[in-house]
């Protein structure tokens, strides 16, 4: 079985990413062969189609109702032959996989196409393309088209297996507003050495890049009625934050997880600013408060709080309610913290709560009434034995976000690169208004905290004929509170696309779907039961309307009459 061609393209419009990749093979055995295709995909990413062509005929594939499709095929999964296309990597990705059998010296085309909205994160968008073709291919080709009106602030590409010959294969053309990198390797230029057939690409090529900002109250884009808004505001003065780190160390942290969430602390320690106030919490069945109160960061505090960190050891079982309920209480009492900063409690676990309040629906009410709004929280679940599901509601609750920690050599850097991430808040309450009587189907406009490095993102539909689309930007900042006001001339944005090369149909709208639908079943995690029905409802409208394969969809491929039929591509989430 021969790959003679592969070919990545992605088209990035404003942040917008669509990629489509197609692998033809041949059978070049006298006898029918499996062919098989796999594609590491961003788990940010939804797929949207996927089709297989063997000596011509096309096989589609089509995307349905979870759970109608589910229906349809458990005839199929009775008889032993289904099984789920696409599952977890790993932190970053997920593996679509499919094969289907064909006959001598035929050949199959296989594409997949998928799209998601980058997001910026401490100051620049990744665009992450997992390269693994096992081997050596005639026609291989990477081709990334950029086009930001904003402007190209700076752009860089970066792989896990380039050598200086592979060097040679990628291009890089830029202007203000494009750019396009090709990377093209000759066979020759794919082998470990000239003597064996085996071929260096392995691993990630990434492309990262960052736009220029010039107006204040961000920037407005809109094609055929839909506008999408961007604001990143930088150069602000940065909150002073009081942070509550609570760290599980009850027995199943032990050893390597322990070690490494030492290590992660040591570094944020060092990270703290001078304004900012901290403090430790750690629990098993037992909470221990490593101080009465708060502390200032200053160097010595800073040098007492490492040489606790070192001496964390592992035992016992895992109390969270008691912990979080103290780590508020703390907070809840502190004097003498800075007028205008923010307060926030990072959760470091590794499992289930197993002792004081288990109940986990009684915890998160406990701790959902103690923080009443006035907090974030975030959950950190190392590994696998956690129940996600519980700290992602926890956290979506009360004004923070949940991430999971993989447990592997990089777990430090993981706990660490979150901790960048929150560690300078530089605006809060921020609320982007619109003309109401003129936008519909809006996406979330109100945002707690704005992080130094990250981008709010709002979308909607322009009903009217609008000729110009005002904006304006409440929000605080450290020093004061701030109102930005923006006006867009709805048919000048509108000349800017008309270079129809660098669009893919109607991206804006296609981008106002995925972040509607991210936004509605992140909503539904948190909402009381009764609303999640229609929350969901609507994500799955929209993922059926756009053709997005969601946690509510599944594609179902089909394949020639004669081999096995009813395989599904889910969305695989994080909680399982």
């Amino acid at each position: 079985i021969e790959i003679y061609s592969l070919h990545v393209d992605c088209k990035v419009t404003s942040r917008f990413a669509h990629t489509v990749i197609t692998s033809r093979i041949v059978n070049r055995a006298n006898e029918s062969r499996e062919a098989t295709f796999e594609v590491e995909l961003p788990k940010t990413a939804f797929i949207t189609n996927f089709s297989m062509s063997i000596d011509g005929k096309v096989y589609p594939g089509v995307i349905k109702e979870k759970a109608a499709a589910q229906k349809e095929y458990d005839t199929a999964v009775s008889r032993g032959q289904s099984a789920g296309l696409v599952k977890i990597r790993d932190r970053k990705l997920e593996l679509f996989h499919v094969s289907v059998s064909i006959a001598a010296a035929s050949k199959v085309t296989f594409e997949l196409t998928y799209e998601e909205l980058l997001k910026r994160q401490l100051g620049k968008f990744e665009l992450l393309i997992k390269v693994r073709p096992k081997q050596l291919v005639k026609h291989f080709q990477i081709d990334v088209h950029i086009f930001e009106p904003q402007g190209i602030r700076f752009l860089e590409t970066d792989s896990t297996f380039m050598t200086n010959e592979l060097t040679e294969a990628l291009t890089k053309v830029q202007n203000e507003t494009k750019a396009h990198i090709l990377f093209k390797p000759t066979v020759d230029q794919q082998k470990v050495n000239p003597e064996l057939d085996e071929t260096l690409l392995n691993g990630d090529f990434v492309v990262r890049y960052d736009v220029k900002r010039e107006a204040t109250a961000g920037d407005i884009q809109i094609v055929n009625g839909y506008f999408v808004h961007y604001f990143a505001p930088s150069e602000m003065p940065v909150f002073p934050k009081n942070v509550i780190f609570v760290i599980d160390r009850s027995g199943s942290m032990a050893g390597r997880k322990i070690e490494q969430t030492r290590d992660a602390l040591l570094k944020i320690l060092r990270d703290l600013r001078p304004e900012d106030h901290f403090s430790f919490i750690t629990f098993s069945n037992r909470v221990v408060e490593w101080k009465s109160s708060l502390l200032p960061a200053t160097e010595e505090n800073v040098a007492s709080a490492a040489a606790f960190v070192q001496t964390l050891s592992a035992r016992g079982g895992t109390d969270i309610n008691d912990a979080l309920l103290t780590a508020v209480s703390a907070l809840d009492k502190a004097e003498n913290l800075p007028e205008r900063s923010i307060s926030m409690v990072i959760l470091l676990t590794d499992g289930q709560p197993t002792s004081g309040e288990t109940n986990v629906e009684e915890i998160q009410e406990n701790i959902q009434k103690a923080i009443n709004g006035k907090y974030a929280l975030f959950c950190l679940g190392f590994g696998f034995d956690v129940s996600y599901k519980f700290l992602e509601k926890m956290a979506l609750s009360n004004g923070g976000i949940a991430r999971r920690i993989y447990e592997n050599a990089d777990a430090a850097l993981q706990l660490q690169g979150f901790y960048q991430e929150v560690a300078t808040p530089i605006l809060m309450k921020i609320e982007m208004q619109y003309p109401e009587n003129a936008i519909e189907g809006l996406t979330k406009n109100n945002f707690t905290l704005f992080f130094e490095g990250s981008e709010i993102v709002v979308s909607g539909k322009i009903s009217n004929e609008l000729d110009l689309l005002p904006v304006e930007i409440k929000a605080q900042s450290h020093t004061s509170d701030l109102t930005l006001k923006e006006e867009a001339n709805v048919k000048e944005k509108e000349q800017i696309f008309q270079d129809q090369r660098y669009i893919f149909g109607n991206f804006i709208e296609r981008l106002w779907a995925y972040l509607t639908i991210q936004q509605l079943l992140e909503k539904a995690i948190s909402a009381p039961e009764e609303d999640q029905k229609a929350l969901e409802a609507q994500a799955l409208e929209l993922s059926l309307q756009y053709s997005f394969v969601t946690p509510l969809t599944s594609m179902v491929v089909t394949k020639p009459a004669d081999q096995q039929q009813g395989e599904l591509a889910n969305k695989p989430t994080e909680a399982g």
